[in-house]
């Protein structure tokens, strides 16, 4: 039997505070929420935020009527959905190797700074194809193993691994990544077009986050994107599903029943009090306004 894939739960951790706030990550945070701001369609009805954890930047999806924000930890939802509330935005935690959501429902979607925590990337991109309609745009982003930084390591012998080979690399367990000509053929062979690329967070040294100020590299940072060289340690993609698909889409509706499934048995669902049921007796749980996908009550 072919075993599951690893999950990267980061739980009730305290990755909120430790990595971002007051950490030092202005810039990084800043350049990243430029570039959404570049590829993001101008609106929308319903976008997929994969990874969303705590909604670092889930308020840069203000142009679409229904966000929908999908991460395996409960804790980090929780807390988005205390920030955010429930107007416009739903909280599901779930296995995004098995997303509890209806064929073709999302005319968007972002994963950022995620991927590099998957180690079957084929998968997880299959997954995002079917949630997408015909011609939805995804936003990916990943960890470049082919950085100046690696390359120069590499160079003197200080890299354990080689950032030339196509292979992705898990440089700790659960952390991967991947060359941009490995990527491009994942998403190729998952059905998308790539429409854009931009290279991203190529100033991402703490001497130069301490001795210049962020609106500097991050102007800086804007300049060097245009160059298109995949020569940074994060890249992002602009990517639209290829049309043609003959599948049924389901209109935007309020309600959360409309676009979710059992992920076991891909089966509609009904609403017992805080549970959601499948036909065959499935019970999935609502846990203070997040649906709970990751586990089965019965």
């Amino acid at each position: 039997m072919r075993q599951r894939p690893r999950i990267c739960d980061y739980g009730d951790s305290s990755y909120r505070q430790d990595f971002w706030e007051g950490q030092g990550r202005d810039y990084e945070d800043a350049v990243e929420r430029l570039v959404l701001a570049k590829l993001l369609p101008p609106r929308g009805e319903r976008l997929l935020e994969i990874g969303a954890g705590f909604g670092r930047v889930t308020n840069e999806y203000r142009m679409f009527r229904q966000v929908v924000l999908l991460d395996y930890s409960l804790e980090q939802l929780q807390y988005a959905r205390g920030h955010f509330g429930d107007d416009g935005y739903l909280y599901v935690a779930a296995d995004a190797y098995r997303m509890p959501f209806q064929a073709a429902v999302f005319d968007a979607a972002t994963m950022i700074r995620v991927i590099h925590h998957f180690e079957a990337v084929p998968a997880v991109l299959a997954q995002v194809e079917q949630a997408l309609l015909p011609g939805g745009s995804f936003i990916l982003e990943y960890a470049n193993k082919r950085n100046l930084k690696a390359m120069l390591r590499h160079l003197i012998g200080r890299n354990r691994w080689d950032p030339f080979s196509l292979s992705p690399v898990e440089f700790v367990e659960l952390n991967f990544n991947f060359h941009p000509q490995y990527m491009r053929r994942q998403v190729n062979e998952c059905g998308f077009e790539v429409r854009r690329v931009v290279p991203v967070s190529w100033l991402r040294l703490s001497l130069l986050k301490r001795a210049l100020p962020t609106g500097l590299l991050v102007r800086l940072d804007a300049v060097l994107q245009g160059t298109g060289w995949l020569l940074s340690p994060s890249v992002f993609l602009e990517l639209s599903l290829k049309k043609g698909s003959e599948r049924e889409t389901l209109p935007a509706n309020s309600d959360p029943l409309t676009i979710l499934k059992c992920p076991l048995t891909g089966s509609q669902l009904d609403r017992e009090g805080d549970a959601l049921v499948s036909p065959n007796g499935l019970r999935w749980g609502i846990e203070q306004g997040v649906f709970d996908f990751r586990r089965p009550l019965s």
